[in-house]
């Protein structure tokens, strides 16, 4: 196959998530694809959901550039997948806090903020150390030390932590943050926003609904995808950058144990990808209950 176009030369950076406000109308826009999906289609929810949608949205700009390419190189996918994968992403990442704070999030708020401002200024130190030795990307460093308020600190813990993590093969022993500092960081920050939006707004949904439409909102996130992912693998293959142009969501995860946001380990490796890119069936799982109505986070003032 002729190279489509000169290899990767930046490997892509994790970026923050989005403010609870952005992830809300995401999570809004697709609701009737998640009250509409298939139970068949779910996936198991086996990564760290913020650290996910984190990772790719460092690469979406890249995913971005090829799709032309895509688009004309591979007639039979769904470029559309391409075009929706943020809404999609920031639509899980909002699902995910509906979740958490189904959960009783609204009376943790001021211990989990006693942990997080010191945590997060930890690993920004190490992370900027770091970056001056060009081991991490100095702009997605300088752009979470901009943060400032609640959200802007919750939303930099899981930008640090994905950032961590996927240099962690790297980076390790060259830093003073330990995995479990990593892995904590990328649990507190969606605790934290969850514990905000309950604080302000009361009552969250329900445990069940919260945690079907989570499920549902994940299964659209991961097979967008992976979907991009098998398209640029194809087209990438003489190149040997389809890894860093889209890697995968399951390498790289220094610090993570065990996680509430992971329900199985791993999957095995994927089979080498087709260029023909239609949707596949994705593995079930046990039923959830149908979906209701899910009030919607809004953004706390910060402060």
């Amino acid at each position: 196959m002729a190279k489509t176009s000169a290899p990767l030369k930046k490997k892509p950076a994790p970026r923050k998530p989005a403010a609870p406000p952005q992830a809300a109308a995401a999570f809004d826009k697709i609701v009737p694809e998640i009250d509409s999906l298939s139970r068949d289609a779910l996936v198991p929810i086996n990564i760290d959901i913020p650290r996910a949608v984190s990772q790719v949205l460092g690469v979406l700009p890249g995913l971005l550039a090829l799709r032309p390419t895509i688009a004309e190189r591979l007639p039979t996918h769904d470029v559309g997948l391409i075009d929706r994968l943020e809404t999609y992403a920031l639509a899980a990442w909002y699902a995910h806090l509906l979740w958490l704070s189904s959960g009783g999030a609204e009376n943790a708020l001021k211990p989990l903020l006693g942990e997080a401002v010191p945590l997060r200024e930890n690993l920004l130190s190490d992370a900027e150390a770091l970056a001056r030795r060009g081991l991490v990307d100095a702009e997605a460093v300088a752009e979470i030390r901009a943060g400032n308020g609640h959200i802007d600190t919750a939303n930099d813990l899981v930008a640090l932590s994905a950032l961590f993590s996927a240099g962690w093969s790297e980076i390790a022993g060259k830093t003073a943050a330990t995995e479990q500092e990593v892995h904590r960081a990328g649990e507190l920050g969606p605790q934290i926003l969850a514990a905000l939006g309950v604080r302000e707004h009361g009552a969250a949904p329900a445990p069940t609904d919260a945690t079907d439409r989570r499920a549902r909102a994940f299964s659209l996130f991961m097979h967008a995808y992976d979907q991009t992912r098998r398209a640029v693998a194809y087209l990438r293959w003489d190149e040997d950058d389809a890894e860093a142009i889209a890697p995968s969501l399951y390498k790289g995860r220094g610090g993570r144990g065990s996680s509430s946001s992971d329900a199985t380990a791993a999957p095995p490796p994927a089979p080498p990808a087709q260029p023909s890119v239609a949707p596949d069936a994705a593995p079930s799982v046990a039923a959830a209950p149908a979906p209701a109505g899910a009030a919607p986070i809004s953004a706390p003032p910060v402060g």
